[in-house]
């Protein structure tokens, strides 16, 4: 249950701040998802949650005929932190920007909350090379390996498994799982890793989920903001649609 939105004694700053109840316990909320750099002034300092999504990848641009690989999603970094009485640099990661046909996608933008937490940017899905980053881009075409994804914030993109045929598009990594291989035999794009699931903000929200491959004479579609998931490739000469950017959450009991 949200009891109110308003500005907060215990630290300032975020787009929106908010308190929750659960089980008794009430924890304010703030959420940064701006992109770009901003700061959390804690004027009471202690034990506090975060959860730090970086931006998705874009999907990778159809060619003449095989399909792009999917964008992996932004690495996602959540856990329990000891904040002092100071103030802390924000940083919310962008989503790769969408690419024409024919054009590699581009990585997510990183995340931040001050030094001590980094969330690195989603892989860009493959016209022809997937990218690594916080998950992994997917493959398109010929036999080959989707991007990778760092250990802890989240998966590989996934493969092409065969060579022949005219189509193959992996979906790109999530925080959740290996985006899915493609095997060419199909002009339907394989779907991206799964994304993960915090209840933060007080509902259940999935974040960096890995984008689709591309489906043939579809155009990708461009991930929703504030989210980390990667963007859908492109089918065949169609363009990669852009990832969706970051989000940095904070809260604590009062």
């Amino acid at each position: 249950m949200i009891l109110r939105n308003q500005p907060s004694a215990w630290a300032e700053g975020g787009d929106t701040v908010y308190d929750i109840e659960i089980s008794g316990t009430v924890y304010r909320v703030h959420m940064f998802t701006t992109v770009g750099t901003s700061e959390l002034v804690v004027v009471l300092g202690g034990e506090m949650e975060y959860l730090v999504v970086a931006g998705g990848g874009s999907g990778g641009g159809g060619r003449s005929v095989p399909n792009g690989g999917g964008g992996g999603a932004g690495g996602l970094s959540t856990g329990f932190t000891t904040l002092g009485v100071q103030s802390y640099l924000i940083t919310v990661g962008s989503g790769g920007a969408s690419v024409a046909r024919d054009v590699d996608g581009n990585n997510g933008g990183n995340s931040a909350m001050g030094v001590l937490v980094t969330a690195t940017g989603g892989g860009g899905g493959a016209s022809t090379t997937a990218s690594s980053g916080g998950s992994g881009g997917g493959r398109s075409s010929a036999t080959g390996s989707g991007g990778t994804g760092i250990p802890g914030q989240g998966f590989d993109g996934g493969d092409c498994l065969t060579s022949t045929g005219t189509y193959g598009a992996a979906g790109g990594g999530g925080a959740g799982g290996e985006g899915a291989d493609a095997d060419n035999t199909t002009s339907t794009g394989q779907p991206g890793g799964p994304g993960v699931v915090s209840s933060i903000t007080g509902a259940n929200v999935t974040y960096a989920a890995g984008g689709d491959g591309g489906t043939a004479n579809v155009a990708g579609a461009d991930a929703v903001n504030s989210t980390g998931n990667g963007g859908t490739g492109g089918g065949a000469t169609s363009s990669g649609g852009a990832g969706g950017s970051g989000i940095v959450i904070v809260r604590y009991a009062i």
